[in-house]
């Protein structure tokens, strides 16, 4: 009898904490969504031109680790970080790394946006940021702000303010690996 009693207290002790054994419902699920900017979202869906007129699209990037920088010519922390994200782009991109920077418009450029990327030796693709895609992204809260999505597209990091090459190196080179073990190599 007292095993009796203690399945039953522990039944109830189960309800009343909430427990169901019915599957979540599409409805329910909806309601617990993550928010775009936070850790484990997807990398949103776009297709924009970047500063030399070639198209730059979520689509070109699948399957790859990818980190978006937003910056802006005026952000002395930006000038700083640039340089190292076009370093890792060289060392991993023919490892499956892609690196996309989203200029903002929230101050006005300090120089030509092309002539900056230049004059630190930025090759990577990088696109004017409208406020909607700005948005897809949940919003920007500073500048910098580095985004590093996996190979599935989910937010893996995301840092606002300056960060050095070699932590983002760091937190980059797991998701390298991982693909690379599962080949083989």
């Amino acid at each position: 009898m007292t095993k009796n009693w203690l399945l039953y207290l522990s039944l109830l002790m189960c309800g009343l904490a909430g427990y169901t054994a019915y599957p979540v419902h599409a409805a329910q699920s909806e309601s617990t969504s993550i928010a775009a900017d936070e850790i484990g979202s997807r990398l949103p869906d776009f297709s924009l031109h970047d500063l030399k007129g070639h198209t730059v699209s979520s689509a070109d990037l699948r399957g790859k680790v990818v980190l978006i920088d937003f910056w802006g010519t005026w952000c002395q922390p930006c000038k700083k970080e640039m340089p190292g994200y076009q370093k890792l782009l060289d060392r991993y991109g023919p490892e499956g790394f892609a690196v996309v920077g989203f200029k903002v418009s929230m101050m006005k450029d300090t120089e030509n946006p092309l002539a900056f990327a230049k004059r630190i030796g930025v090759l990577y693709p990088l696109v004017v940021a409208t406020d909607e895609l700005t948005e897809k992204f949940g919003g920007i809260e500073g500048l910098p702000t580095t985004l590093i999505y996996d190979r599935e597209g989910i937010l893996r990091k995301k840092i606002i303010g300056f960060e050095y090459t070699s932590a983002i190196e760091a937190a980059i080179k797991p998701m390298l690996e991982q693909h690379s073990m599962f080949k083989g190599k």
